[in-house]
């Protein structure tokens, strides 16, 4: 496995105990022997793209300072911008590019479903997106040029922003630390520390961020699951009634026969697990895994495997389980959808979560057991895993 290299002295479990969501912390030459390839005009060739998110920020010369443009763009637009304080973001590379995906390797001491994507910038001199914050945890891999980060601990809310822009940046910034970064170097910050980044000379920047939805999010998703797969679709019906002296009072009794009949059908700890896997591998509207239009029969998909010798996770695919939660079952969750396996899965589920390229003969002992074999099958006939020749 590919190891972040962190400062004398620490390791990961220590950098999770004293740094993560706590304060932040520099790593020179952070990704020994990692390369991110990619190239200022291949990162623009994506942006022109539909169907990947992108975004333009420009610091000066646009229609008002910090002006942010979306993609997809013109080819023609790049040639038109200034020779500085310019930006482009593009969200989700690692999801297109498997050399960028490579870069997620080095931080598997994380919990894979708590990873989001590789946004990779492109920032001329000055360059930047201002001094803001973020909700969520970041690390800043610098992959070309120098970028200079400064950051102050004082806390930030909405009505510190500068109103009417279209990006949330911060008027009075005064930085508390500061670092200039090589290629090779790497900032991690966590959720809500104020930061700055601005280019010295043209650079490139791997920010590799984590899923944070809110407490909102989560709690509404929940619900909806639970109405749609848990409570029937009857109508209330009254318990045993009795005159009572003001027809206008809702009585104690009743409420708690109210929240007895939810409490039946919401607190049910199996549907909450199961339920939490399917929110966090839930994909994005853009990056959607289609069917394929032809599935293949377990046998003819077995002869494929053998014949390919190689599988691979397809790019926009993300994979998290779970184990047996009193039914008998491991659960294996895939852009929001599960499947199942017999309890006794062993190491078939932490294998084909783990590596993004299945190998038939390290997999053919699981392969001849049915269960594994039609598993392996469905995630192909659903677009989620994908031979090299596959269109």
């Amino acid at each position: 496995m590919h190891q972040l290299q962190f400062p004398q002295g620490l390791n990961a479990e220590k950098f999770l105990k004293h740094y993560w969501q706590r304060k932040p912390l520099l790593i020179r030459q952070a990704l020994p022997g990692f390369r991110c390839g990619l190239q200022p005009d291949e990162l623009a060739g994506m942006a022109c793209e539909e169907g990947i998110e992108s975004r333009l920020v420009l610091e000066r010369h646009g229609a008002s300072p910090w002006e942010a443009r979306y993609g997809p763009f013109d080819e023609e637009i790049f040639s038109q911008l200034p020779a500085s304080h310019w930006t482009l973001l593009v969200q989700d590379v690692d999801k297109h590019l498997p050399l960028v995906a490579g870069l997620l390797d080095h931080f598997r001491f994380i919990p894979d479903w708590r990873l989001d994507d590789v946004m990779v910038s492109y920032a001329t001199d000055q360059g930047s997106v201002g001094p803001h914050i973020d909700d969520y945890d970041v690390f800043l891999y610098q992959a070309k040029g120098r970028r200079r980060w400064k950051i102050h601990y004082q806390s930030v809310s909405e009505e510190d922003y500068i109103p009417g822009l279209d990006l949330r940046i911060l008027p009075d910034f005064a930085a508390e630390d500061e670092w200039v970064l090589e290629p090779g170097d790497m900032l991690y910050l966590p959720p809500n520390v104020a930061h700055w980044g601005i280019a010295e000379g043209e650079c490139m920047t791997c920010s590799v961020g984590f899923r944070a939805p809110t407490l909102r999010e989560m709690a509404t998703a929940w619900f909806e699951s639970t109405i749609e797969h848990h409570l029937p679709q009857q109508r209330y019906r009254d318990p045993l009634l009795r005159p009572q002296e003001s027809p206008g009072e809702i009585l104690p009794s009743a409420l708690a026969d109210f929240r007895e009949e939810l409490a039946r059908y919401l607190e049910n700890p199996t549907n909450n697990n199961r339920w939490f896997g399917s929110f966090i591998t839930e994909p994005k509207e853009n990056l959607q895994v289609v069917p394929r239009d032809q599935p293949l029969q377990e046998t003819d998909f077995l002869n494929r495997f053998r014949q390919a010798a190689v599988i691979h996770r397809h790019g926009y695919s993300r994979m998290a389980f779970s184990r047996e939660d009193g039914d008998g079952h491991d659960t294996l969750y895939v852009n929001g959808q599960q499947y199942t396996l017999p309890s006794e899965s062993g190491d078939f589920l932490p294998v084909i979560t783990h590596y993004r390229e299945l190998h038939f003969g390290y997999l053919q002992d699981w392969l001849i057991q049915p269960d594994y074999l039609s598993l392996l099958c469905r995630l192909y006939n659903d677009g989620h895993l994908e031979f090299d020749h596959d269109v």
